[in-house]
């Protein structure tokens, strides 16, 4: 059994790089603030990111559930969110997205994703009745800080205010830059966890398996130990480079991290945090090789 705790969704792209549009184009390219880049898979030719096509990505690779957040260059899909958890109940959990200025739901969702690393003027504090909000209707919070540990102290403040809300930080801490540990550091605190999404992206250079992910998840879970880190894909854009699969099975076939940590990592600490209940198991196809 295993759930990716960062995924995506998109009917079109509409949102933001800065002050300059980001739109889906088609061949899995998009318009990202005036440069065209490869934001899919080239098989995504209409430029919509359907849950179909993650579906059938999650039934191929095994993978019996996903966490779907948004990101500010991928524009407001909460509806699209709201349609996709309506046709599969079971695999998705959503997250209303968050954008500082608008207004923001939790009634319908399952959390809320904030993408604090790209808030319009800085200060977390200055939001906190969201986190208060979605800590008293019983919601988990996915946030993307700044790199390093500008964001964290006042992280710490607010989820020491708010003990039981829970509170997943993405991008694992964004590891490869300076300061990353002081953001898995806050895992030490009993409801905030780590999820992966992204490592891929950052080791791209390395590329499969990712001996240094290896060590930095090794490395993470000396911190906060393996019940506190979750895996993520950070799908599609990491698919661009390789196959969903891959972006696991590194993890799977690695010989320093032990069986029982695997399946902390891949499974039970996602099916904790966030609820998930009742995941069909997936009956694997065999394929031509």
């Amino acid at each position: 059994m295993i759930i990716d705790a960062h995924a995506h969704l998109w009917k079109l792209q509409s949102g933001r790089r800065g002050d300059r549009p980001v739109r889906s184009l088609t061949n899995g390219i998009s318009d990202f603030g005036g440069e065209l880049r490869q934001m899919m898979p080239p098989y995504m030719v209409t430029g919509e990111n359907s849950p179909e096509m993650l579906i059938a990505n999650m039934d191929y690779a095994g993978v019996n559930g996903a966490v779907i957040v948004g990101e500010v260059m991928d524009g407001n899909q909460n509806e699209y969110f709201l349609c996709a958890k309506e046709k599969y109940p079971e695999r998705f959990k959503i997250c209303s997205f968050f954008d500082e200025g608008e207004d923001y739901v939790l009634d319908g969702f399952d959390g809320i994703k904030i993408c604090a690393c790209k808030l319009k003027t800085p200060g977390l504090l200055k939001h906190f009745d969201v986190f208060d909000n979605a800590c008293k209707k019983g919601k988990f919070v996915c946030i993307e800080l700044e790199s390093g540990a500008s964001q964290t102290e006042e992280l710490e403040e607010i989820i020491t205010t708010l003990p039981d809300l829970r509170v997943a930080i993405g991008h694992f801490g964004m590891v490869t830059t300076d300061g990353w540990l002081e953001q898995i550091k806050l895992a030490r605190h009993k409801n905030v966890f780590v999820e992966s999404g992204g490592i891929t992206w950052l080791f791209n250079s390395e590329f499969y398996p990712y001996p240094s992910a290896i060590r930095a998840i090794l490395e993470a879970a000396d911190v906060c130990s393996f019940d506190k880190l979750m895996w993520g894909s950070d799908y599609p854009r990491t698919m661009v480079e390789i196959t969903y699969k891959m972006s696991f099975d590194f993890i799977l076939k690695s010989p320093e991290i032990s069986d029982a940590d695997k399946n902390r990592f891949l499974f039970v600490n996602a099916k904790e945090f966030y609820g998930f209940d009742d995941l069909p198991e997936i009956k694997p196809v065999p394929n031509m090789l």
